[in-house]
């Protein structure tokens, strides 16, 4: 099949590259798609000191540059291109250009974006003092005043960053008075900077300017009072949404968007899996997103491994096949597999006897119903013609069942 390879990764964030770095290593061909600039969100964030390893100094450009690096180090590909539409159960990809790729596996990286107020002015004047990204445009603040709307860690974080080119940042908290959700020593940091102001129990209810922004009007939550207030430029962090647009219908989102995996970042589909800041997860973070990648791309070459591995020697095979499922932590599995092995030897070459471990391989295992070990399921031209459990394995009835598939 042409443009086939084993991982298809859409998405170069953290989390893509993450998968990019640890699939690439494995030696599986490994393709990665991204329509911008590699890095995702992680690349407009410009101090990164809570990644392990890498203090003061460390920039989200230049974190993810080096991710790219080790990416392409071990051999992954990345081509620029939008992604189109999915066939999540072929694994096929098409960009806008009309390319296709196909693969063994895929991992979603979408991302995700800041999420807008939808407040009068705000949609009109982005770009023009309105902003989501201080690492983009905070140079182009120098020395004026600015707003940041916002409680959370991003927020607390780029207004500190901002005050290395602001006159003064006004942080507009929902919250009581001295109440954040950011992390306490990013709070400190805030409380103590002469730059930074705070306004509580406050939104934005309307940002206002004649080709640039001149104003806001704050809404005091508690009292609904509208206070407007001068100001040059306006930075809105209050949380984000999942680039998954074009995942709806092809694998499984939560109401808000969100794809839903399971700790191995399986999706509903086989071979297809979800990984950072566009599944649902308890923490979006640099480091979360890059471990989900790593869990990823091992999950996607066990997958291989698995799937092609049954396929070969059991779905292929002309003979009856025996897929004898157990594990050697039971004790059950251990005490019989003796005499099932004994009994399926009987037959000589005549049958194909396949031994797999449920706990290494659990999505076959859950393909086929197996729920209690050990289990024997006989295969035939590539279909389940019986199967027997626990119970009911014994040497008679492992004879009685091969007999006929044998005539």
């Amino acid at each position: 099949m042409e443009n086939l390879w084993d991982i298809i990764i859409v998405g170069g964030g953290p989390g893509g590259l993450a998968a990019a770095i640890y699939g690439a290593r494995a030696k599986l061909k490994t393709l990665l798609i991204e329509k911008g600039k590699t890095g995702g969100q992680a690349a407009t964030t410009w101090d990164m000191e809570n990644y392990p390893g890498f203090a003061k100094g460390t920039t989200g450009p230049g974190l993810m540059q080096a991710f790219t690096d080790h990416a392409t180090s071990f051999g992954a590909e990345i081509v620029r291109g939008e992604v189109v539409d999915i066939a999540a159960e072929e694994k096929t990809v098409t960009l806008k250009d009309g390319t296709k790729y196909h693969g063994r596996t895929l991992i979603f990286a979408p991302g995700a974006v800041p999420r807008t107020l939808g407040v009068p002015g705000e949609a009109a004047l982005r770009g023009k003092g309105v902003s989501y990204c201080a690492t983009c445009d905070a140079d182009f603040f120098t020395d004026l005043d600015i707003v940041v709307l916002g409680n959370g860690d991003a927020a607390i974080e780029e207004g500190n960053h901002l005050t290395k080119f602001a006159n003064s940042v006004t942080v507009i908290a929902i919250h009581d008075e001295g109440v954040l959700d950011a992390a306490p020593m990013l709070q400190e940091r805030a409380f103590r900077n002469p730059k930074i102001k705070f306004i509580w129990n406050s939104t934005l209810q309307e940002i206002r300017g004649d080709g640039i922004v001149e104003s806001v009007v704050l809404r005091n939550v508690k009292t609904n009072e509208l206070t407007e207030m001068e100001t040059n430029g306006v930075f809105i962090y209050v949380g984000t949404i999942p680039l998954t647009g074009f995942l709806k219908g092809k694998v499984n989102l939560d109401e808000r968007g969100y794809i839903v995996t399971n700790e191995q970042m399986e999706t509903n589909v086989d071979g297809v899996f979800g990984v950072g800041d566009a599944r649902v997860t308890y923490l979006r973070q640099v480091i979360t997103a890059a471990a989900d990648g790593a869990v990823a791309a091992v999950a996607a070459e066990k997958y291989i491994i698995e799937e092609e591995g049954f396929k070969d020697s059991v779905l292929a095979e002309k003979r009856p096949v025996a897929v004898v499922f157990w594990t050697p932590m039971d004790s059950k599995c251990l005490e019989m597999m003796p005499s099932i092995e004994s009994a399926l030897s009987g037959f000589g070459n005549k049958i194909k006897t396949w031994k797999l471990d449920t706990y290494r391989n659990r999505r076959v295992a859950a393909r086929y119903g197996v729920t209690q070990n050990p289990t024997i399921v006989f295969f035939h031209r590539g279909q389940v013609a019986a199967r027997l459990v626990v119970t009911e394995i014994t040497a008679a009835a492992i004879d009685d069942t091969l007999t006929p598939l044998l005539n």
